[in-house]
């Protein structure tokens, strides 16, 4: 199997190096794809130096399947050449919502894989991925009928130079010297911004209705959503506070159990100090945590629960690998 990784030096393309070497994901070749001012740096794959070719000359027929991780222009631009000669798997945001474009999260709806028009998959908001997970197998039991989302997103959502400047605002707060941001709309060392991406119908923001409307198309389209997204001084890992409602009545047991048996879920759950997770233990990890779990007293067959998740591996790069892993399971082509 030849791959090619497009944006293989940013955060999520790093990641996916990582997520095929430990999958021991069967690569014959593989080229790593970035801008003019990466190509001709080396980065390792399975201990063998690989040189990074420039995306502007990059002949896409050497991939099998390409991986897209270098933003929405990069993708709009460049996926419909790719997917002449390959299977593209796009980690931006600019094909999600295309209604001839898949946009999967294998363990929640793997089956949209049989109908690939386009030579394009997309992989959603990492956010969505994390939460339609752990939506999955409550919806199958109970049907969710509407769900209240608050994230708290780490900086490393927006990039590495964000996660730069986190540490570089620290710095300075602790110092008492004056802060200007760069990459935040407000000072994010020591502080919450109720702001990621940018604003847009009657006061929601970008990374709001992302959520909402990926995990309409993933999951059902007739379930209600609503979002508040909030950037937090965090390196890595994703948080989510989830009210569920649902039509169908349950029991606290029974939603452990299904959430527990779910691919890609883990419920770490005790009622005690520390009887969670949080996005330092998240990270590095391929689970979705899944904590807090608790009925909703202001409102029947409803229940809150806390959930966690490493954006770079959960909600981006591993997700992407295993997209490549259903769908080539899917056609029968390993």
């Amino acid at each position: 199997m030849n791959i090619a990784i497009v944006g293989a030096t940013g955060n999520v393309g790093r990641k996916i190096i990582e997520v095929l070497e430990k999958k021991n994901f069967p690569v014959d070749e593989i080229h790593f794809v970035a801008s003019s001012k990466s190509a001709g740096k080396k980065l390792k794959f399975k201990g063998k130096d690989i040189v990074v070719e420039n995306l502007e000359t990059f002949d896409f027929s050497k991939g099998k399947i390409t991986f897209f991780s270098a933003g929405g222009k990069i993708s709009e631009k460049y996926a419909p050449i790719a997917a002449k000669h390959s299977i593209v798997i796009d980690n931006s945001s600019h094909f999600r919502m295309d209604p001839n474009v898949p946009l999967i999260v294998p363990q929640v709806n793997s089956k949209d894989l049989n109908s690939v028009k386009k030579n394009i998959i997309a992989n959603p908001n990492c956010s969505t991925a994390q939460l339609v997970i752990v939506l999955k197998p409550l919806h199958d039991l109970f049907k969710i009928k509407r769900v209240v989302i608050s994230t708290y997103q780490s900086t490393s959502g927006a990039g590495k130079a964000p996660m730069d400047e986190l540490l570089e605002q620290t710095k300075l707060s602790l110092e008492n010297k004056k802060i200007n941001s760069k990459h935040f709309t407000k000072q994010i060392a020591f502080n919450a911004i109720p702001h990621i991406d940018q604003f847009v119908d009657e006061g929601y923001t970008k990374e709001e209705l992302k959520m909402i409307n990926e995990t309409k198309k993933i999951l059902d389209n007739k379930i209600e959503l609503t979002a508040t997204c909030v950037r937090i001084p965090v390196m890595v890992s994703h948080s989510e506070s989830l009210n569920i409602e649902f039509e169908k009545p349950f029991n606290l047991e029974k939603i452990r159990e299904a959430l527990n048996n779910a691919d890609g879920c883990k419920v770490i759950d005790e009622r005690k100090d520390g009887g969670y997770i949080t996005p330092v233990e998240a990270e590095g990890k391929n689970e979705t945590f899944i904590s807090r779990i608790r009925n909703d007293p202001s409102k029947k067959s409803t229940l809150n629960l806390w959930c966690v998740s490493d954006n770079l591996l959960r909600g981006a790069a591993l997700n992407a690998v295993e997209i490549a892993e259903a769908y080539l399971k899917t056609n029968n082509e390993r």
